[in-house]
């Protein structure tokens, strides 16, 4: 039996957040079998949850171009399917980078699902990655943010950061596609993170996305936990903290992730999650 779910992650409106399709199933489907239901689908990614039953299952990550490590908007969907059919407590998910524990949680009817992922990581982004970068942005090294340092970071997926110093900046944002794709697939790099801190404890992120053939992420968990990974490690933030990233407003998708930086250990990302439509369980 299997069923396949469309949610909106990182919101508690229709309108608002990042889909993802959640297909949960006995056993998972060939790959290529599910590269080809992530391309019907058609979001930024899908997640496939096998065994369809129980606390501990197995997960992995597809956009409609290629297969991801890790995808943190559909594990929070995933989270919350997995609470509203069989109930709250953390679910322990076999990804392809590790263990994610997922636990889930409702309150006042409102489903809430936290991820936990595996240890965080970051390293220097060489200069001339930062200019190609930027040159595929049409944007200035004067525009950047002198105080958050351009970094790869690491929390299941590696992404290149970016932080801007005027908000202005971040909200017109306009790339060349097949140009940024090409160095971030040579850089091993899933997305690039572009962030403006607008205090201690808010950050607005846009994330463009063309290595999954998606030009931009409405809300992309992964980045959020890699972000708060790398405060950590800069010293940027005084662990354990909170911050709030705030992601999809240009896009008219508002979305909010909440993380958690602990003192060590894998980054907490929170959100709620929406059904868009469901297919019912199928043999």
């Amino acid at each position: 039996m299997s069923a396949l779910f469309r949610y909106r992650a990182f919101t508690d409106r229709p309108e608002g957040g990042n889909p993802a399709g959640i297909w949960i199933g006995d056993r998972l489907p060939e790959p290529e079998v599910m590269q080809q239901m992530a391309a019907e689908v058609g979001y930024s990614e899908t997640a496939f949850v096998a065994p369809a039953r129980g606390f501990d299952r197995t997960v992995r990550y597809f956009s409609p171009e290629t297969e991801v490590s890790f995808c943190g908007h559909a594990t929070i969907a995933a989270g919350v399917v997995l609470g509203e059919n069989e109930g709250e407590g953390t679910y322990r998910l076999a990804t392809a980078v590790g263990e994610v524990p997922v636990t889930v949680r409702a309150r006042d009817g409102v489903w809430e699902a936290s991820l936990t992922s595996v240890t965080p990581a970051c390293a220097p982004a060489a200069g001339a990655i930062v200019d190609e970068a930027l040159d595929a942005l049409g944007w200035q090294a004067g525009e950047l943010d002198d105080s958050i340092p351009p970094v790869r970071a690491y929390a299941g997926a590696w992404h290149l950061v970016l932080a801007v110093a005027d908000l202005s900046r971040l909200d017109a944002l306009d790339y060349d596609f097949d140009r940024l794709k090409a160095l971030l697939l040579r850089e091993g790099l899933t997305t690039l993170q572009l962030v403006w801190r607008e205090s201690a404890v808010v950050f607005h992120a846009r994330n463009p996305f063309p290595v999954g053939g998606v030009v931009e992420d409405p809300a992309t968990g992964a980045a959020a936990a890699a972000l708060g990974g790398y405060l950590r490690e800069a010293g940027l933030v005084e662990a354990p903290a909170a911050i709030l990233v705030r992601q999809g407003e240009a896009m008219g998708r508002p979305s909010r992730l909440k993380v958690e930086i602990p003192v060590k250990g894998g980054i907490i990302v929170s959100g709620t999650a929406v059904p868009m439509q469901a297919r019912g369980f199928s043999d």
